[in-house]
């Protein structure tokens, strides 16, 4: 019994350790974290996708956190965003809490027909909505000042404010 129970204890920490936003990774084996793909010598295309515990703003942060990255990694001052969108896939899924019991009456109504019933102890059903976000950018890099444009951004200066909020992922 005491082996049962510290088996049980031990999957159920290691499932809790899984409930977590997406850290600040490349996308590896999950299909979360950060990805780029070269378009030209100074031209990328972005992206950073959220498990279903990291939210809009999270996932729009670190796409701008890897670009200020890039940017900086390449060699460059700063970038400018040529497009820019976010993606949200939004599913549902229903399944039910019942155990092998599943109670369910027929009657007959004279004037309506055949009817069902479930027994809502035994027929429970949950229903849950996951939503996850996928943002995504074509950057232009440069050196020098930035220019001064609402598209562009001084990569030092991005990755300086928003280091704070970016969780990396714990070495283990």
């Amino acid at each position: 019994m005491r082996v049962l129970l510290t088996a049980l204890a031990t999957g159920l920490l290691a499932l809790s350790a899984c409930a977590e936003p997406t850290p600040y990774q490349p996308v590896g084996d999950t299909r979360y974290g950060y990805d780029e793909v070269r378009i030209e010598s100074d031209r990328y295309r972005v992206s950073f996708s959220g498990n279903s515990l990291t939210d809009r703003e999270t996932v729009e942060l670190l796409l701008l956190y890897r670009a200020a990255e890039l940017t900086l990694e390449r060699g460059y001052d700063h970038f400018r965003v040529v497009t820019r969108e976010t993606d949200e896939d939004r599913r549902t899924y229903a399944y039910s809490r019942s155990s092998a019991f599943h109670v369910h009456y027929r009657y007959y109504h004279p004037r309506f027909g055949w009817y069902g019933w479930r027994d809502p102890f035994w027929d429970d059903v949950d229903v849950r909505e996951i939503t996850r976000y996928l943002a995504s950018a074509e950057i232009r890099l440069g050196r020098g000042a930035a220019p001064d444009a609402d598209d562009a951004f001084d990569a030092r200066e991005v990755a300086s404010n928003l280091r704070g909020r970016v969780v990396m992922p714990e070495a283990g």
